[in-house]
């Protein structure tokens, strides 16, 4: 299994250099070059399977054994899930009207990113031991990532990690669980800008080929294969459990919702799509809505400006995996992908072509929810079920409620609701907050500010070259 740039101007590298790199030094994303394809049999095989053993099923078909064998790539993963506060690491609450969420955010800090980043930091580890190597991670944050990211790595001393997070945008929780985190090797910085802002200077960084050589930057970021890898076994776990019966033919079909931001996780599902299991998928998304634009109109082009809405880890202007489903879509098509990409970065306004439109109409579903949408899903399904939605996963419930469905249904929570008070108060709920959460407000912090006006990126080099020389 090798993986090749969406642009094509990359050689072919294996899971270990894709794992290693942020974006292809051609500026695409990694992808395999080619997506394994499960027969019926198998599907019937996996549906008996844990979360965690799905996880191990996907990652040995891209990972090869020759690489890491497969009981060290189990141990990987029974590492990774450890430290998650569920038995079964993910649950599915199966609530009234047929609403059904699964929970993907039981882990140290109650967001979905913990499944993958917590088999990522192990997979980064297996290979850093091995090579006895220093490497420095990059990650922009809107809110989740950061702290997930720094849950993965954090204590390890072959890995240095610099998070910059939107000061002011993410909730006082979400900024917590990175500021409180006092580790050697781990670097945060409050940055005066938004989401997409600050994804600016961790892109010169990697553009900057001999010094992302020079210091080993990787990423993170949903940039990076390994994340996208591991979220292929979410819509699984969703049609395993939602699925009526394997015994019929054709297979049932399931729709899965799945509130998007930078589309890492909405790649998952079209990746799992194309192995064949039978899902319809949705992608919803808050006002900044430039994903559902492509998807209804093929109007990939950045509005005015972000939005500030309570789904704000969702607060997302340019969501850069679209590469990766246009990639897929257009038959691995990297010609094609590298003049519409380029295009974009020139205009930031992007007209799909028609046949490619189609394509992505036919394969995805989408929907926008303003905050009132957010905060009507949050109420009617507490009024309903006595259960808390955080407003991310509220996105998705709004759809569910306001679309009828004909076909078994799940919708993703990426997030536990405890970390988003305010919306809770804003949608006239009482916050349910676990003690570990509460803890937080009375622990040392730690971070540095970069200001409007600032070179981000200098200061970023700055900080890694004085890292680097103690290693």
């Amino acid at each position: 299994m090798e993986y090749v740039s969406t642009r094509g101007g990359t050689g072919a590298v294996d899971f270990e250099g894709a794992l290693f790199s942020g974006y292809a030094p051609d500026g695409g994303l990694f992808m395999p070059q080619r997506i394994p394809s499960l027969g019926r049999d198998t599907l019937q095989r996996w549906s008996s399977l844990s979360y965690p053993e799905l996880v191990k099923e996907l990652c040995s078909l891209f990972i090869p054994a020759t690489l890491v064998p497969r009981n060290a790539l189990d141990e990987l993963i029974d590492r990774a899930f450890s430290r998650f506060r569920h038995k079964n690491v993910v649950h599915l609450s199966r609530l009234k009207d047929g609403l059904n969420i699964l929970e993907l955010w039981h882990g140290v800090t109650y967001a979905f990113k913990d499944l993958s980043l917590s088999c990522t930091g192990q997979f980064l580890q297996y290979f850093l031991e091995k090579k006895q190597k220093h490497v420095n991670i990059l990650v922009g944050t809107s809110g989740d990532t950061g702290s997930s990211a720094i849950e993965s790595v954090r204590g390890q001393k072959n890995v240095d990690i610099f998070v910059l997070l939107p000061k002011g945008l993410c909730t006082q929780i979400q900024e917590l669980q990175m500021t409180t985190v006092i580790e050697d090797n781990v670097h945060v910085f409050a940055a005066h800008g938004n989401s997409d802002e600050i994804d600016e200077p961790i892109k010169e960084l990697f553009a900057d080929v001999d010094f992302a050589g020079k210091y080993n930057l990787m990423s993170l970021n949903s940039v990076n294969w390994s994340r996208i890898m591991v979220q292929i076994a979410h819509y699984f776990c969703a049609y395993f459990q939602c699925a009526p019966s394997l015994d019929t033919s054709p297979l049932p079909m399931v729709e899965i919702v799945v509130p998007t931001g930078g589309g890492g996780n909405i790649t998952a599902g079209c990746i799992a799509q194309k192995m064949g299991l039978p899902i319809r998928l949705v992608t919803v998304v808050n006002s900044n809505d430039i994903i559902h634009r492509t998807v209804q109109n093929g109007d990939f082009s950045l509005a005015e400006s972000v939005k500030a809405t309570l789904a704000s880890a969702m607060d997302i202007q340019e969501p850069y995996n679209v590469e990766r489903i246009l990639w897929l879509l257009s038959g691995s098509d990297s010609h094609l992908i590298k003049t519409l990409m380029e295009q974009f970065n020139i205009s930031k306004r992007l007209k799909l072509p028609e046949d490619l439109h189609r394509k992505l109409s036919e394969t995805l579903g989408s929907c926008s929810a303003s905050d009132q949408d957010i905060v009507g899903a949050m109420w009617r399904c507490w009024e309903e079920n006595q259960y808390l939605l955080c407003p991310h996963s509220a996105v998705a419930a709004h759809y569910h409620y306001s679309q009828p469905h004909s076909i078994p249904r799940c919708c993703l929570a990426p997030a536990s609701a405890a970390k988003f008070q305010d919306a809770l108060l804003r949608a006239g709920l009482v916050p349910q907050i676990p003690p570990e959460i509460t803890a937080l407000t009375a622990m040392e912090t730690r971070s540095s500010p970069l200001e409007r006006g600032q070179d981000w990126a200098q200061v970023l080099r700055g900080q890694i070259e004085a890292v680097t020389q103690h290693w």
